[in-house]
């Protein structure tokens, strides 16, 4: 039998690393401009960007993408790197309640989906990378 008191939540790192495999896992066509794009991982997300976003439960917002997508960009677009967050707290908070799915596989559904906002994906582009209805 598991002793759980002897367990510990996964850290911020280990998330990272998580999503880092998850960048690394997409397709070679994808995967210089996922590079380009800055990987933050925080415990929860921050109570101003949950008030602009309208979002009262924390644990309802599991990852962001910040930035314009690859379809929309112009030069004439601020030259800042686009950004995906990864909120811990809620992922981890997901994970429990779904109790059906490994943990690095949430994490990486949760950064291709972010990452889709990226490049512009459709449902379908999303789809044939991320499987994660199988």
């Amino acid at each position: 039998m598991r002793r759980w008191e002897d367990c510990e939540a996964p850290s911020l790192e280990e998330i990272e690393a998580m999503a880092e495999a998850a960048r690394a896992a997409l397709p070679e066509a994808f995967r210089a401009a996922a590079a380009q794009v800055v990987l933050r991982v925080e415990d929860i997300a921050p109570d101003a960007l949950l008030d602009e976003l309208e979002i009262e439960d924390p644990y309802e917002l599991t990852g962001l993408y910040e930035g314009v997508p690859m379809t929309e960009k112009s030069i004439s677009d601020p030259t800042g790197p686009d950004v995906i967050w990864l909120f811990r707290r809620a992922i981890l908070d997901e994970w429990i309640a779904r109790a059906d799915v490994a943990l690095d596989a949430l994490v990486a559904h949760v950064f291709v989906h972010e990452m889709a906002h990226h490049f512009g994906w459709s449902d379908g582009d999303i789809a044939s990378i991320d499987r994660w209805w199988e």
